[in-house]
């Protein structure tokens, strides 16, 4: 099993889960091997940002190239000397600046060990999600590791609540993969967020102009077709655009930046799965 933490450089919640994973894990009660990665955007880290140091989101350009830029070649070498020789990948990252997060998975949930994974991990919200968007991820996912991406809240900040939830999720997986048995005394708290919501799907939601904006809807709330979810204001004051949602769902996550250009990124809407609804073979996000 691998996990690994800030693929983007500025996504922190993980690297306190992995070190309290490594920290409990009593490797004469282990079976298999356990890989902990706490930073892969070493450039990223240093320098406070989500990129790359070529300034390329490193999760969009798995499984990278051998011979292409220097965030294409880090990335084929990420693939070649870690994640394929994995057979199970726990990613974990966070929002990135100026978004806040819900506690949520993305995952192939059409694929029974990649949502068996998910759905142990106690989130708010599973989104479904089928890859082929460049992301490690659904990199490792195509070459037969099985993989999820935990979202752990909101980026540059630990924060204790999320940390812990995401801890108890990968202890879990641990369990069920019987690697690692959980004595009595090892018995996880309650502390998981309850009835979690599962989205057949998600999309963002962008401004069409400028200004002051205001989003309404916190994370994990549902949000009714047609309501009312953002305003944006010119710097007087006056509403200059109003945005409504266009379907019913669950708000995954949201702008914390009230300073906006046309084409910024309002709110990130999960659409919530029906009774008896088939999930799709493909699912995308228009990232």
């Amino acid at each position: 099993v691998g996990i690994t933490a800030v693929v983007h450089g500025n996504e922190l919640n993980g690297v306190p889960c992995i070190h309290r994973v490594i920290t409990d894990i009593d490797v004469h009660r282990l079976r298999g091997t356990v890989v902990a990665v706490p930073c892969i955007n070493v450039p990223g880290y240093l320098r406070f940002m989500r990129e790359f140091s070529d300034g390329k989101d490193l999760n969009r350009l798995f499984p990278g190239k051998p011979d292409g830029t220097a965030s294409q070649i880090y990335a084929y070498n990420i693939m070649s000397k870690l994640i394929d020789h994995f057979n199970y990948l726990i990613d974990l990252h966070t929002a990135s600046f100026g978004r806040v997060n819900s506690y949520y998975v993305r995952s192939d949930m059409n694929d029974p060990v990649a949502g068996d994974m998910a759905k142990l991990q106690q989130p708010q919200i599973i989104l479904h999600n089928s890859g082929q968007d460049g992301t490690m991820r659904s990199a490792a996912m195509n070459r037969g590791v099985k993989a999820i991406t935990v979202e752990i809240g909101n980026p540059q900040l630990f924060q204790n609540q999320y940390v812990q939830w995401s801890y108890l999720g990968v202890m879990r997986i641990l369990a069920y993969l019987n690697m690692f048995a959980l004595d009595p005394t090892d018995s996880l708290p309650p502390s998981s967020p309850p009835n979690t919501i599962l989205c057949s799907k998600g999309f963002w939601i962008y401004t069409r102009t400028g200004g002051v904006l205001e989003v309404y809807p916190m994370v994990n709330t549902v949000v009714r077709k047609g309501a009312l979810i953002a305003r944006i204001k010119n710097i007087f004051g006056n509403i200059v655009d109003e945005i409504y949602s266009p379907s019913h769902g669950v708000t995954i996550g949201r702008s914390s930046n009230p300073v906006a250009m046309a084409g910024d990124r309002v709110l990130h809407l999960g659409v919530i799965k029906k009774e008896g609804e088939a999930l799709p073979k493909e699912a995308k996000e228009n990232y």
